[in-house]
């Protein structure tokens, strides 16, 4: 008797150390659509996000899409490696770090861009799991006379024995037309695969995720100069609709999670393959002239009381 509970007992650590050792975890991605502070930045063309602008932009409804986004934080799992794009500063992801799950636990990279509206990337990640070694921008000039873009927000960390570059990008929009625009996306496309080519050409271990609204599809010519090095993981398949944004009635995948050859092998951390996700819970959306649609906070100069225009992304990843 005493042998079997003996056995028993074995068997169960057995299964619970292999159960730990393959926990999953998630890395995400979100366009938060405009979020904006409540005070006027001198430098910043943030008019229309003020109590006095034409939005009547105010601290409840502050406070209610910094709750709006930890909800959705929540839907993805409390991402360790989690990129934002479409905030205004550092102060607001803190705010959502502060306001959710996370503030325990996870830290902010972020950078000032020179966006004439202000608005910049950021990296949130779990620093009881990471070690961030290093942080930076990648900037980049934009063709003729035309106004600066966002910076891409990178961070470098390290877990165990490895090493991991987090790029999180919002690329020029297609204002004007995809064709008209695309020529400000190669040149943001062209920047980052620089930097991911140098980057790995030092280090040719190091583990990269490259993520964000990149305003092109996947077919178009800038991710695929990115796709060159790294491996799209967001696709058609990744839910219902087929997309992370709808225009016009139809979805198409503008949010983009890719990540290196080295971040697929099965050794130390891992991204799993065939986990991508375009994240569309029933509350994230919204019917629009007979379309479902992404539940946005506003429709034109409209409050609605929405989340995003755009629907999270995620990957998931097992140490």
């Amino acid at each position: 008797m005493k042998n079997n509970i003996h056995i028993t007992l074995v068997f169960n650590v057995f299964i619970a150390l292999i159960t730990f050792s393959q926990q999953e975890y998630t890395i995400g991605f979100y366009n938060v659509e405009n979020l904006f502070d409540t005070i006027k930045t001198p430098s910043k063309n943030d008019s229309e996000f003020l109590p006095s602008g034409n939005r009547a932009w105010n601290s409840k409804k502050y406070n209610e899409k910094i709750s709006h986004i930890n909800e959705v934080v929540i839907t993805m799992n409390n991402p360790i490696i989690l990129g934002f794009c479409e905030i205004e500063n550092e102060s607001v992801v803190r705010d959502i770090v502060k306001g959710g799950e996370l503030k325990s636990t996870h830290g902010v990279v972020h950078f000032e861009s020179l966006d004439q509206r202000g608005i910049d990337n950021a990296i949130v990640y779990d620093s009881t799991k990471l070690g961030l070694a290093e942080s930076g921008i990648v900037r980049y000039d934009m063709p003729g006379n035309s106004s600066p873009s966002r910076d891409i927000v990178w961070g470098k960390f390290h877990c165990g024995t490895d090493t991991i570059l987090v790029m999180v990008n919002h690329w020029p929009s297609r204002r004007g037309g995809q064709v008209e625009s695309e020529p400000k996306r190669l040149v943001a496309a062209y920047a980052a695969k620089d930097f991911i080519d140098s980057v790995s050409a030092i280090n040719p271990k190091i583990k990269i995720v490259f993520m964000g609204d990149l305003n092109d599809y996947p077919d178009n010519k800038g991710p695929q100069i990115i796709a060159k090095s790294l491996n799209p993981m967001i696709s058609e398949s990744s839910n219902e609709f087929g997309g992370s944004h709808n225009y016009r009635g139809e979805w198409h995948i503008l949010d983009h999670i890719m990540v290196s050859n080295s971040f697929l092998k099965k050794k130390g951390m891992h991204v799993i393959k065939k986990t991508g996700v375009i994240h569309s819970d029933k509350y994230l959306l919204d019917r629009y002239k007979g379309n479902i649609v992404p539940f946005r906070t506003y429709g034109g100069r409209k409050y609605l009381g929405g989340y995003s225009d755009h629907l999270p992304v995620t990957v998931k990843f097992s140490f």
